[in-house]
């Protein structure tokens, strides 16, 4: 089993740019390097803040550029998106009973629990009982089987006290929910615009850089939080019965083309310009290869 997670895309309206970028042209660099090098993948889950102020034309935009993607696509709101705004541009998006975005995508080796953790008007976020009834449900209809959960917000804190500040504000009820299933395999998460993993209370997490602008590793300031333009990133994640992998890859890289570790001539190079080109295929087998739903 093999997806792909992205987050924060902070979409703005055309022409727009936000921070100095281009939100748009760089998420379309994203889909268009994971058709190119990741085809096989089954799915795509992107993790909130979908826009940066909530307007229609930018989840127009965002539909537009998703809507490239070889793959299906699945997305959560994140604290900057509006639900109206979102469900008017994507009108067939599922919903729970409640009108939250909270749906399950199914898969061969885990389900995928997708969680709606925004709380309009506020930064922070928080699972209101009839989410935490609907998860309970959910989980409970999966007993027997591997799930992977995945929410905007922050259950803990990851040591940026700004960030710390507007994360999950009840974490304590999503983990006995977690406990009581057993079988949750991974966190995933967005929000927090770096890329971290570890673990939480026992269970393994991870979240990766935004596709437009980052927070900025510092674990002092309280009251302000500084941004940088550091490179974005997706994660590819391999789900086998024995093992949970995420690879982060910095999508815009300008370390150079790859070169072939191998060669003689690569190991005994000066200079970067000497580096014999590598010659293999990196792109992913096309969906229905072998190897595809492992």
């Amino acid at each position: 089993m093999k997806f792909i997670h992205i987050t924060d895309p902070h979409l703005v309206p055309s022409p727009e740019k936000l921070f100095a970028l281009d939100p748009r042209e760089r998420l379309a660099q994203a889909v268009a390097e994971i058709n190119s090098r990741q085809a096989d993948a089954e799915f795509l889950v992107m993790t909130g803040d979908l826009a940066d102020r909530g307007e229609p034309g930018a989840y127009r935009d965002l539909k537009a550029i998703l809507d490239r993607l070889t793959m299906p696509y699945h997305l959560l709101l994140g604290n900057h998106d509006s639900r109206a705004a979102y469900y008017a541009a994507f009108p067939d998006a599922p919903k729970d009973a409640n009108g939250f975005c909270q749906f399950v995508v199914e898969g061969p080796r885990a389900d995928c629990i997708l969680l709606d953790s925004l709380v309009e008007g506020v930064h922070g976020g928080q699972l209101c009982q009839q989410r935490l009834t609907w998860l309970a449900d959910t989980l409970a209809a999966r007993r027997n089987k591997d799930v992977l959960l995945f929410l905007h917000h922050a259950p803990l804190g990851i040591g940026i006290p700004y960030m710390d500040g507007i994360g999950l504000d009840n974490p304590d009820a999503l983990h006995s929910l977690i406990q009581d299933h057993g079988r949750v395999r991974h966190l995933f998460f967005g929000h927090v615009h770096r890329p971290l993993s570890g673990s939480w209370r026992g269970l393994p997490f991870s979240t990766v850089y935004g596709t437009n602008h980052q927070v900025a590793l510092q674990f002092h300031l309280q009251d302000q939080l500084p941004g940088r333009s550091e490179l974005p990133q997706y994660a590819v994640v391999l789900v086998t019965q024995d093992s949970l992998l995420v690879h982060y890859h910095s999508y815009l890289d300008t370390a150079g083309p790859p070169y072939d570790l191998d060669s003689s001539v690569a190991g005994k190079a000066e200079n970067a310009r000497d580096l014999p080109p590598f010659a293999g295929d990196l792109r992913s087998p096309l969906p229905g290869a072998p190897g595809r739903g492992r």
